[in-house]
């Protein structure tokens, strides 16, 4: 909207100075018209007739000015309110920003406490169910185990048969998806 105004403005200056050239060139002329300075007929009329051509042009510019002056009226009433809302958004931002930056502080904050849960706990897995869990984890996109509820792996969410449900109860050790292979952990 600045950018409109500054233009409108710009164009209002430029007829402002069309105009004031144009009216001095008239003064001119019709002082020469009226001074008798000029004798002949046929000059006088063309003198005239110029300065007749220059009302009419300093006319029609005058016109076109009070078109800008009304155009720059109405953009700059536009103006208070697009500012106003613009300043607004810009708060919202803001305080979105700070609402983002206190989310993330907290997030890293839980992440570190987890991360120090889960390094107390690892000593007491083995370490080659810890291998197998972290390939998994990195294979399937961060999640190495799931819950079997009601015959459901929870990482796939396929129902696992009652045949593979019940050979992995008979077989010990750990139990994996026949799906997704991820580690099965009762739910």
């Amino acid at each position: 909207m600045k950018l409109t105004i500054d233009a409108t403005a710009r164009e209002q200056r430029r007829l402002e100075g069309d105009v004031e050239g144009l009216s001095r060139k008239r003064r001119e002329e019709e002082r020469r018209l009226y001074d008798g300075s000029v004798g002949n007929a046929r000059e006088l009329q063309a003198i005239r007739a110029e300065v007749d051509g220059l009302a009419a042009r300093i006319s029609r510019l005058e016109d076109r000015l009070l078109e800008l002056m009304e155009e720059l009226e109405e953009q700059q009433g536009r103006l208070g309110p697009l500012e106003a809302e613009a300043a607004e958004a810009r708060a919202a931002v803001e305080g979105l920003l700070r609402t983002d930056a206190d989310e993330l502080e907290r997030i890293e904050r839980d992440l570190g406490h987890l991360q120090r849960d889960r390094e107390a706990l690892q000593p007491a897995f083995d370490p080659q169910l810890l291998a197998l869990y972290e390939s998994l984890r990195r294979l399937k996109k961060g999640v190495g185990a799931a819950i079997l509820k009601d015959g459901v792996c929870q990482g796939c969410h396929q129902k696992l048969s009652p045949m593979e449900l019940d050979q992995m109860k008979r077989a010990g050790g750990v139990r994996r998806c026949t799906n997704c292979r991820r580690i099965l952990v009762p739910g």
